[in-house]
């Protein structure tokens, strides 16, 4: 309460409503923002102090909205010098301290030995930049590519269920695939929720032989397409003669569960570990990794010339038509020397 006006707490302030109380303060007080004063020597009044307050947190409420609105809502950070530049880590560390730099996300889908479609994105993660470099070859050619193979980089549950939404098979690798693929001790770890058996309850049942009990369905966040994970917490762990191996929790262990992912990893695994998947993997690290190593290291292009999105786009658009033009007079001299 001050000068007979209370002001409610809020969780959020606009800026609006931070100038209406400016407003309302020097209609109520009298103050006079010309007379303020400043400098060492010079007392402020109980009403200037008030006032500076409030300047300064409209003025901070400002700046703020300034960046959020120049962020957008997909990223947390930008350049200075370049507002399209997200801050990320990248593969070479000049400095070797790991410290975060502004830059890009640049994607090639390669055909053929080709540059068949290429894209610049603010994400900082290759999963969420698999999904705009598949709408841009849909929108040159008119149709998904039937087998998109990529990294782990790009196995995410809104990938596959985006493949799965436009007819495309699904060949990325997920996280740990290679561990599932080469560690047989981590495949088979029978404290592995996934391993788990399950009884005639439909509940999981660990090692021990304890029972698992249904807690709730949680939300993943930022998943586009509503997923959700099961949370199971085990019955009684305090016993267990098992529990230094399975889990290092102080009360009962809890897992987190989702059917529709485990199937698609099994999918995914089946689709890889094929005679077509194999031919598939070992063309993309030729092709794609090769492309990418032709154009950072033997034209030694490692550094954008220019600032922000439209100008980096043309850019990386003639270095893949420069690209794509050199493939195609060599792949010429070498049918004329066959021929």
């Amino acid at each position: 309460m001050l000068y007979g006006v209370k002001f409610g707490l809020r969780d959020e302030y606009a800026i609006e409503y931070l100038e209406q109380i400016q407003r309302q303060f020097l209609a109520l007080t009298g103050f006079d923002p010309q007379t303020v004063v400043r400098g060492r020597g010079h007392h402020k009044s109980t009403e200037q102090k008030l006032y500076d307050k409030l300047v300064l947190y409209t003025e901070k409420l400002k700046k703020y909205a300034e960046h959020i609105q120049i962020c957008g809502d997909n990223r947390n950070s930008y350049s200075k010098t370049d507002h399209d530049a997200t801050f990320m880590r990248m593969k070479r560390d000049h400095m070797g301290n790991d410290q975060l730099v502004p830059g890009y996300n640049i994607q090639l889908g390669v055909c053929d030995e080709f540059i068949a479609v290429c894209d610049v994105e603010q994400y900082a993660s290759d999963m969420d930049c698999f999904q705009p470099l598949m709408e841009r070859f849909k929108e040159r050619y008119g149709k998904y590519p039937k087998y998109p193979v990529a990294d782990a980089g790009y196995g995410s549950f809104n990938n596959y269920l985006f493949c799965a939404e436009h007819g495309m098979e699904k060949y990325m690798k997920f996280t740990m695939f290679k561990k599932e693929t080469e560690s047989k001790k981590y495949r088979d770890d029978p404290y592995r929720a996934i391993n788990f058996p399950i009884d005639e309850n439909g509940r999981p049942v660990c090692p021990g032989g304890k029972e698992f009990h249904f807690l709730k369905n949680r939300p993943i966040k930022y998943n586009q397409y509503g997923r959700t994970e099961e949370l199971w917490q085990c019955e009684d762990c305090s016993s267990c003669s098992l529990k230094p191996e399975c889990c290092k929790c102080a009360g009962n262990r809890i897992i987190r569960l989702n059917e529709e992912l485990s199937g698609i990893h099994k999918e995914v695994l089946e689709n890889l570990n094929s005679v077509h998947g194999a031919l598939l993997r070992m063309n993309r690290s030729i092709q794609s990794e090769g492309a990418f190593g032709t154009i950072k290291w033997n034209r030694a292009y490692t550094r954008a010339k220019r600032r922000g999105l439209p100008g980096l786009m043309l850019e990386i658009s003639m270095i893949s038509c420069g690209f794509n033009l050199h493939k195609y007079h060599l792949k010429k001299i070498v049918a004329s020397s066959v021929a």
